[in-house]
């Protein structure tokens, strides 16, 4: 379609803060059951793929819940047993504990890497670990403790608020030769993760997201 006739910047009931309502997978996205149809279509347009309403924990902050790779979703373990079977239906699912559960927010990961909350239990690091199958990195990005907050990850690139350090570049470089850049999301927020969504295919950034902060999300994910 032509790029002319799709959308880049959308919010979600007027709340330009789209990651943290909305989990963009390669086959697949969750997005609130209150999520009207305007958005529901421009995610299906923008990514071409299903899109699936439900809460998570009964709540609508589907982002900031969920987090993954091709090889799973982690999700929180407070998500009901009616969220769970409906996540399993659509792939394998490892659920967190009662503690420092909320996946979207202290995971980001793609098929070759994940950085987590630098005070995660290291039990849960080994097991997200094993469960991605990829290395896991606990740390901070840009001083940002909730990495899933502070960048996103797919397996075009990874772009990461503009705080983070060069030390903690290297430490991801370490594991990945995927690019790495860094910006900004909705005019200037350091907090990426919640108004951007990416996958291999395309992108949606938050309505405020200025013309020169889409110009680096294209840059660093290779998008056209």
């Amino acid at each position: 379609m032509p790029k002319s006739e799709m959308t880049e910047t959308i919010d979600f009931a007027g709340d330009e803060n789209i990651g943290v309502y909305t989990r963009v997978f390669e086959d697949f996205a969750f997005v609130p059951i209150d999520a009207s149809e305007e958005y529901v279509s421009a995610v299906e347009k923008r990514f071409g793929i299903e899109v699936i309403k439900t809460t998570i924990q009964g709540s609508s902050i589907i982002g900031s819940l969920l987090a993954g790779n091709s090889k799973g979703i982690i999700a929180t373990g407070l998500a009901t047993q009616e969220e769970s079977a409906l996540l399993k239906s659509y792939s394998d699912v490892m659920f967190l504990g009662r503690t420092m559960n909320a996946a979207g927010n202290i995971i980001l990961a793609n098929d070759e890497i994940a950085v987590v909350h630098p005070e995660m239990p290291d039990r849960y690091a080994e097991k997200i670990s094993e469960f991605l199958d990829v290395p896991v990195i606990m740390m901070s990005i840009g001083g940002i403790p909730t990495v899933g907050m502070a960048g996103v990850a797919t397996n075009r690139g990874i772009l990461l608020n503009s705080g983070v350090t060069n030390q903690e570049i290297k430490e991801i470089e370490k594991i990945t030769d995927l690019p790495i850049g860094t910006g900004t999301i909705n005019m200037g927020s350091n907090l990426v993760g919640t108004g951007l969504i990416a996958n291999n295919k395309s992108y949606l950034a938050g309505i405020s997201t200025s013309g020169y902060e889409l110009g680096r999300i294209e840059e660093v994910f290779s998008f056209e």
